[in-house]
């Protein structure tokens, strides 16, 4: 079995393989001050709370865009599952043209969403939208090529930067809504949330596409933690939400070498 880890800004979202399929996936709020024995003890209980046996873990792959994590998850893996993890990071084979200015800068889950989505969508144009902390627009050629994107702001995001720089709008629960025309400031904070994403989307979606492919037939792929309240919008092709736990997986496959027991 293989463990695949996302350590997002807000969450660590965490998936075991088996046989090339996902058969778990959990999600802790990601903490920069967690230790590694932390990691490790939680690791080897939300896997035996679903059933899976610790000692079958054999190999395990994470990508983090909170830099301060990735030592203490180092040694979690070594110490509390015998095994030196893969980490995707610059330098490891990933099957994708870079062709950002500056390749390091690229973020690991957007790699890593890219890897998935050309194995699952073979030769095909592809505009990947990421929903999470912030919401992230790639664009991934036929040929394999990251031609780039865009970063907004995600949907938490935004509502605590209201709820911090505002003295009278409160913090809300973050929900899908039907109508734009609110009759109270809860209401109104939803549907500005909520409809003010889904423009920003189909504008940035629209954008990326006509720059990036023209007038060609392209899949739009939603992933992410708030990608589910958009899945029926029409704003993605299709609903993909554990692409970068699949990415994370064929990237620790391509790169054998990287992982061993200690």
């Amino acid at each position: 079995m293989i463990l695949c880890l996302d350590v997002g800004n807000s969450q660590i979202f965490g998936g075991v393989f088996e046989d090339g399929k996902l058969k778990l996936r959990f999600r802790r709020r990601s903490n920069t001050e967690v230790s590694s024995d932390e990691h490790g003890v939680f690791l080897r209980s939300v896997l035996q709370e679903n059933g899976v046996d610790p000692a079958l873990i054999k190999k395990i792959g994470f990508s983090s865009v909170v830099p301060e994590i990735i030592h203490s998850l180092k040694n979690a893996c070594s110490r509390y599952f015998n095994t030196q993890p893969f980490v995707l990071e610059p330098g490891v084979k990933t099957g994708l043209k870079i062709k950002y200015k500056n390749p390091y800068e690229l973020g690991p889950d957007r790699i890593a969403n890219s890897i998935a989505a050309v194995n699952a969508f073979p030769e095909r144009d592809l505009i990947i939208i990421d929903m999470g902390t912030a919401i992230t627009f790639s664009a991934v050629s036929a040929e394999k090529e990251f031609l780039g994107g865009a970063i907004i702001p995600g949907l938490r995001t935004s509502m605590e930067a209201l709820e911090r720089n505002t003295a009278r709008l409160p913090s809300v629960q973050i929900v899908k809504v039907s109508k734009a025309c609110a009759r109270s400031t809860i209401e109104g904070i939803q549907a500005g949330l909520y409809f003010g994403t889904l423009g920003a989307i189909r504008e940035m979606v629209g954008k990326i596409s006509q720059e990036c492919f023209g007038e060609k037939k392209l899949i739009k792929l939603g992933t992410g933690g708030f990608a589910g309240m958009f899945a029926d919008s029409g704003v993605f092709d299709e609903h993909v939400p554990d692409l970068v736990l699949y990415g994370i997986y064929h990237c620790l496959m391509m790169n054998p070498a990287i992982v061993s027991s200690t």
